[in-house]
């Protein structure tokens, strides 16, 4: 007699197995949990907006019910009647479904609840028709009850037997159906009455710029809750209609204080599984090669564009260069990086981060709202109305990438750029970020290098913005930006971009830093923006900076080396440079220990016997290179290999001036001695 899952609502957060499993407890454990059960039902608040009857209904029945058992206690029943301890184990299951529906309705978005009336309702009638069933097959006359317990059970049988019909209120129906109206209404383009709008929100408890928010934010977790794209897409329209009211009513909302926006990748641990095994950063559009493989479809798209034939990790001949969206990989990263609070978008410009496309209420929802924002920014306002007002697109800029095509087809850049250079903190601060947000959508990093002011503005933040998280903001549109090679070329060739970064990455704070030495790291795989990078002192940078941002910091130097910086090496203090990749081997990351191993392998080629030396004088060199031959990545073990056979073929005398190892001697892996060449 145990309850369906299927009976209610799909959630997230689904009850535990203990929900559906009869309990396995003795007599007397059995009657103490239903006691205490029964009791944290009873605890519970009735729903204050919605289900009202309904709730109360049912909280008021299970404080009889906790009464019947404290009085089942009392009396000290040691040994059920076997058909008594069935049923009292199938009443445990239905309380247990009882508490985790009420307790998930009461902290569910309010607009979502609404929508699932119908159901909602329906599953708390069922579960009483489960309750009453229970307690109708009860024997109670084996229990030998005292004759006011007896009684009491006979009223909670009669009340659970009641039909339930007089608990739906009329009132939550038609408020449902208003609200549905709306929808479509939207749907056919036609903007939701004013007054109408409000009444209906007044009625939900959403009577400010705060309470929208939050409703926001739990419709966004309920979009993670549902189990098909059509249920996800009509939550997303829901949220479209609360941001819209939340603008259009209560004004654009205040900007929370903080000293930050979302993290980057950069900053988290990263899982391996969700790495590209060519780049090792995050991917954001994984997809499989023929031989099975995961790659980021850039990097291996890159590898293949470069006239590679074969899988990079396998090293297997590639069948074909087709390249297979692996989408179940993808919703996964998705989800890490929601729960890290990670932006994350589909290089893919109709793919939602969450498998959503978007119904057509939900865009017109974001274009109403997206035109209402614009509309008040081309008013005359005060800077705090302003500053409201782009803090609300830079929100929505942030959550998908129809929110960006909105925004910047409604023509908000131009009127960016004159915030840019504002004296108010918060507003540059909102309007860097707003770009920033929008530059992720490709077709944006066209519209922000074309439209005048805008990239000369966001120099200017990174330059001499009013704070530091405006220059970080700065620096993060920048690397955005360059991902595109004609804009990596473009602006690597901008003295001031150049300096402005490396001027940030030594004397910004970490999220800074870590923002500008990003964007450094994009501009490097330009050879002519590394000859500026060296102008600039990026050796030295990389120097003050290498002991707190690791990765970073040998990630550039690899490629800084790589690209024919070994001069400004060589002529700063390369001795300590190489003591600290040394340092960087032995105890940084596996990502840190590949770009440390390929710098030294480059630094050593092309610098000569003394580059060796220095590196060969080092106490415990060989231990740490066989150390990441045996556990590094393939990368970094192939790079630690040919680092060995360096220092060993200068142990032999063998390395002059300049040498090149990739035809020379092979170090035997069993063996300490030099294989050289017949």
């Amino acid at each position: 007699m145990a309850v369906l899952q299927e009976a209610f609502p799909a959630r997230k957060r689904r009850p535990s197995l203990g929900a559906f499993v009869s309990p396995n407890f003795s007599d007397q454990k059995l009657l103490r949990s239903l006691f205490i059960l029964s009791q944290e039902i009873s605890s519970l608040q009735p729903l204050r907006i919605l289900l009202k009857k309904t709730s109360a209904s049912i909280i008021r029945k299970s404080r009889l019910i906790s009464i019947l058992f404290e009085e089942l206690l009392r009396n000290t029943v040691n040994v059920l009647p076997s058909s008594a301890a069935l049923c009292f184990e199938e009443l445990y299951i239905v309380l247990q479904r009882i508490k985790v529906l009420l307790e998930d309705c009461s902290s569910c978005s309010k607009m979502w609840l609404l929508t699932q009336i119908p159901s909602i309702s329906s599953s708390f009638d069922q579960l009483m028709v489960e309750l009453s069933t229970i307690l109708d097959i009860l024997p109670l006359k084996e229990l030998n009850l005292i004759e006011d317990v007896e009684e009491l059970a006979n009223l909670i049988k009669k009340q659970c037997s009641e039909k339930a019909a007089d608990c739906v209120d009329r009132n939550d129906e038609n408020l449902r159906s208003e609200v549905l109206k709306m929808l479509d209404n939207i749907k056919r383009e036609i903007v939701p009455d004013h007054s109408k709008l409000l009444e209906i929100f007044e009625r939900l408890n959403l009577s400010d710029s705060t309470s929208c928010s939050n409703e926001i934010e739990n419709l966004e977790d309920e979009v993670q809750n549902q189990n098909d794209d059509k249920s996800k897409a009509d939550v997303v329209a829901l949220i479209g209609l609360v941001r819209y009211a939340k603008c259009v009513l209560y004004g654009a909302s205040t900007p929370r204080i903080t000293t930050r926006r979302q993290k980057s990748a950069g900053e988290v641990n990263v899982p391996a599984d969700f790495r590209c095994p060519i780049s090792l950063d995050l991917m954001r559009d994984p997809v499989v090669v023929s031989t099975g493989q995961t790659y980021d479809r850039s990097s291996i798209t890159m590898w293949i564009e470069s006239g590679h034939a074969t899988c990079p990790k396998t090293g297997q001949p590639l069948a074909h260069t087709q390249l297979i969206p692996n989408l179940a990989l993808k919703n996964l990263i998705a989800m890490w990086c929601r729960d890290q609070k990670i932006p994350f978008e589909s290089t893919e410009v109709n793919v939602k981060p969450n498998g959503v496309v978007l119904n057509k209420t939900a865009l017109e929802a974001i274009k109403m709202t997206v035109s209402f924002l614009v509309n008040k920014l081309t008013a005359s306002q005060t800077t705090e109305v302003v500053d409201r007002l782009v803090h609300e697109l830079r929100i929505l800029a942030k959550t998908d990438s129809d929110s960006r095509t909105c925004i910047a087809e409604a023509g908000a850049l131009p009127l960016l750029v004159k915030f840019l250079g504002s004296e108010h903190p918060t507003l540059q601060i909102n309007a860097v970020t707003t770009i920033l947000n929008l530059s992720i959508l490709e077709a944006n990093k066209t519209r922000i290098m074309e439209t005048d002011g805008v990239l000369n503005g966001v120099i200017e933040v990174l330059r001499s913005g009013a704070t530091w998280e405006a220059k970080g903001n700065a620096a993060a549109t920048i690397f955005s930006l360059t991902g595109v090679h004609a804009y990596r070329k473009r602006l690597g060739k901008k003295t001031r971009v150049v300096k402005a970064l490396l001027d940030l990455a030594r004397a910004g704070p970490t999220n800074s830093k870590r923002d500008a030495m990003m964007a450094i790291l994009n501009l490097a795989g330009d050879r002519e923006a590394v000859g500026k990078l060296i102008e600039g002192g990026v050796v030295d940078m990389i120097g003050d900076v290498i002991d707190t941002l690791v990765e970073e910091a040998v990630a550039i130097l690899e490629v800084v080396v790589k690209r024919g910086g070994l001069v400004a090496i060589s002529a700063a203090d390369h001795g300590n440079m190489i003591k600290k990749l040394t340092t960087v081997l032995r105890d940084g990351s596996d990502r840190a220990k590949e770009s440390a191993a390929a710098t030294l392998v480059n630094i050593c080629r092309k610098g000569g016997s003394e580059m060796v030396a220095e590196l060969a004088a080092i106490t415990g060199i060989e231990r740490v290179v066989w150390e990441i031959m045996g556990t590094g990545t393939g990368r970094a073990r192939r790079k630690a290999a040919t680092l060995l056979r360096i220092l060993r073929r200068w142990a032999a005398g063998l390395i002059g001036e300049h040498f090149n190892t990739q035809s020379s001697a092979t170090v035997n892996m069993t063996s300490t001695r030099i294989v050289l060449p017949a």
